[in-house]
């Protein structure tokens, strides 16, 4: 009776140890506040902020949160006991600097007009349209070089791209890409299939298919295979991942409800 009775002691403590609770969170940045990524990396459950910040999510402690947009750097926050204690999450992300100061760096003068005249490389963008070729009009998308081999070669340094890799700049250059890339994928999925097919095929509320298309995306290879036009996979992809999200949607659901 005794070992039974420590048996099911255990058992509830571990149960209420791995039991999840819903915790309120806002983000506090004074704008671009509403649709931010929250991400709970440990249980994969996930959702979106609203037009003033606010969130809510079920969490237990050593859990770890995600938060991501184009707008901001991603980052990440440990659940710790406080913070379940307090039920409340509040948090500000950083901005992510879409371009950093002009830079101007110069060749150095030295009084000689025909030497200087040399030293100084001056390059007229080409358009193809001039040469009566049709091609490319737009600005070209700026190259993340290496910084070995590009930016530091044996005979030479490239001062501006070693600022750049110092500063900071192409590190938050390649997180805004892939940000980019991944809403813009979300857009084109939505466009294809339709949400009308989403919510009848796969039963994800409308108001919910933009968080649902992003969860695909973190959780798959839906966005490499959309783009090789891999059409069984991408389905495939919606009848796992629309099967674990609306399962989590409905657990949510049953919790607020108690």
């Amino acid at each position: 009776m005794k070992l039974l009775f420590l048996l099911f002691f255990i058992f509830a403590s571990v149960k209420m140890v791995a039991q999840r609770e819903q915790i309120q969170g806002k983000i506090t940045n004074k704008s671009d506040v509403e649709g931010i990524h929250v991400m709970n990396l440990t249980s994969r459950y996930n959702t979106v902020t609203g037009i003033h910040g606010n969130f809510s999510i079920a969490v237990k402690e050593q859990d770890t949160l995600l938060f991501s947009s184009v707008n901001y750097v991603p980052k990440k926050v440990a659940i710790s006991a406080e913070i379940i204690g307090k039920g409340i999450l509040i948090e500000t992300l950083d901005e992510l600097v879409n371009q950093l100061d002009e830079v101007v760096l110069g060749p150095s003068l030295t009084g000689n007009l025909e030497t200087d005249l040399k030293n100084i490389k001056t390059e007229k963008q080409l358009d193809f349209y001039d040469v009566g070729i049709p091609g490319f009009r737009g600005e070209p998308e700026e190259k993340i070089p290496n910084l070995v081999g590009q930016v530091i070669t044996p005979l030479s340094v490239n001062l501006e791209g070693l600022y750049k890799y110092m500063s900071g700049y192409y590190k938050k250059l390649k997180i805004k890409r892939k940000w980019e890339a991944e809403n813009n994928t979300v857009v084109t999925i939505i466009n294809f299939y339709t949400p009308e097919f989403f919510e009848k095929a796969h039963k994800i509320p409308k108001d919910r298919l933009y968080d649902f298309l992003l969860f695909c995306i973190e959780t798959s290879d839906i966005q490499t295979n959309f783009k090789k036009e891999n059409y069984i996979a991408v389905l495939a992809v919606f009848e796992e991942k629309g099967y674990e999200y609306t399962n989590r949607l409905n657990e949510i659901e049953l919790k607020k409800k108690e």
